[in-house]
C-alpha cells in the first residue's frame, strides 16, 4: 500500500489530470469552431492522453489496495482572444502539472514509498516531453498566428510522427 499521504495526493492529482482533459476539451472545440481540424484533433488527443493519466493513477492506487477519491474540478476556460491563447494556457498547465508530478516523486520519497517512486518516473518523463511539445508548439503557432494554414501543417507533420510508449502504466478500464 503507498503511503498515505502520497495516495492523498495522487488522488488530488486525478483531479488535476481529469481538469486538464477537460481543458484539451475546450481547446479542442474552440480550434473545431475555425475549422482547424489539425489543431482540433491534437487537443482532442491531449484530453484522451490526460484522462489516461488520470486513469493510470487510479490503476496504480487499485493496483496497491489504496483507496481512490475522485475530486471535482473547476470548469475549463472556454474562451480564446487568439489562436495562440489556448496553446499559452496548454504550456502554463503542463509546466503546472509538471510541478504536481514532481511533488508526488517527492513524496514518495520522504515517505521512503519506493513502489510510488518507480511509478512516478514514466510521469516525469512524459512531462518532458509534454512541456517541450507545448513549448514547439507556441512558437509555431506564435510565428504563423496569420497563417493557419502553416500552423495546421505543422501539427499534421508532428503528429503522424507519434506512437505509443510500451512502458506506459497500465490505464483502469482499458
Amino acid at each position: 500500500m503507498p503511503a498515505p499521504r502520497f495516495a492523498d495526493q495522487l488522488n488530488t492529482q486525478i483531479g488535476n489530470e481529469l481538469a486538464a482533459h477537460s481543458q484539451y476539451l475546450a481547446c479542442a472545440i474552440y480550434y473545431d469552431a475555425l475549422t482547424m481540424p489539425q489543431m482540433a484533433a491534437f487537443f482532442y488527443g491531449q484530453a484522451l492522453e490526460e484522462r489516461e493519466h488520470a486513469m493510470m493513477m487510479v490503476q496504480y492506487l487499485l493496483d496497491t489496495d489504496a483507496d481512490v477519491v475522485l475530486p471535482g474540478v473547476d470548469a475549463p476556460v472556454n474562451g480564446f482572444e487568439d489562436v495562440v491563447a489556448p496553446v499559452c494556457l496548454a504550456l502554463a498547465q503542463e509546466k503546472r502539472v509538471t510541478e504536481q508530478i514532481n511533488g508526488l516523486l517527492r513524496i514518495a520519497r520522504e515517505e521512503s514509498d519506493f513502489a510510488s517512486e518507480q511509478f512516478m518516473q514514466w510521469f516525469i518523463k512524459e512531462q518532458v516531453e509534454e512541456v517541450a511539445t507545448m513549448s514547439d508548439l507556441l512558437a509555431v503557432v506564435t510565428r504563423n498566428r496569420d497563417d493557419v494554414e502553416d500552423i495546421e501543417e505543422y501539427v499534421a507533420r508532428e503528429r503522424s510522427a507519434e506512437g505509443a510508449d510500451p512502458t506506459a502504466p497500465r490505464v483502469a478500464g482499458a
